[in-house]
């Protein structure tokens, strides 16, 4: 239990650098706060105490403004930022190193009964207010962008922004990271509509510059002398 506790006031650490001392985060940190209610909570509902579970899960909204449904499976290294807001549903799965910030909702899809919410990977961070609903697998090390709503599979080292989530490359590429590494980076994150409105002012110019060029061949290969002055001038001869 005190190993527990300590790995999860070292998380903060690792991942605010607002944390000022160990006091401070256990006192004064609903993230922190949620994910021991929640431990105590997910054992109450392992044991098929559903109602205490749930009890604590209720108490525990209360005090911190998270809710975590007893049956979440959370893995290592779970930190939430803030925390206020978010959501996470009864069958989801997060793996270890995941970073939620406010307003996240790991939710369900429908009234369908089993496994109705996401899997979260390893090493996922999740921005503000993003929302991933269904039955589906975030990949490890994948960003998911402030505001955006997942409705789909996200492969494993992909950035998703947008509503609905589109996959987003970065740097045209895969991102590559070790088991171990978590990117907070959550601000960081292309902008394929930008970019699209980028590369269209591109061709739009170079359509210009072909046009002036082709009008200015154009007045070159035109006669001096004036077409009507020209058939007069055959007709007198």
């Amino acid at each position: 239990m005190f190993e527990t506790l300590k790995r999860e006031i070292q998380v903060v650490f690792e991942r605010d650098p607002a944390a000022r001392s160990v006091a401070e985060v256990i006192f004064c940190y609903p993230g922190f706060h949620a994910i021991i209610y929640h431990k105590l909570a997910h054992f109450l509902y392992k044991k098929e105490r559903f109602f205490l579970a749930r009890l604590v899960s209720h108490f525990s909204r209360f005090m911190t403004g998270i809710e975590i449904h007893p049956g979440a499976t959370i893995g290592k290294g779970f930190f939430i930022d803030h925390g206020s807001g978010i959501v996470i549903g009864e069958t989801t799965e997060i793996g270890d190193n995941v970073t939620l910030y406010q307003g996240v909702t790991l939710g369900g899809s429908g009234k369908e009964k089993g496994k109705r919410h996401p899997t979260i990977g390893n090493n996922v961070t999740i921005s503000a207010g993003a929302k991933v609903l269904g039955s589906f697998t975030v990949g490890d090390h994948a960003k998911i962008g402030g505001g955006s709503v997942v409705i789909k599979t996200v492969p494993p080292g992909c950035t998703v922004i947008g509503v609905p989530g589109r996959i987003v490359a970065r740097d045209g590429a895969k991102v590559e990271q070790q088991d171990t590494e978590v990117d907070l980076d959550h601000n960081v994150l292309p902008d394929p509509v930008a970019d699209m409105l980028s590369a269209m002012q591109f061709k739009i110019d170079e359509l210009e510059k072909k046009l002036e060029s082709l009008q200015k061949e154009g007045f070159e290969d035109e006669s001096i002398q004036h077409p009507e002055w020209q058939k007069r001038r055959a007709g007198n001869s």
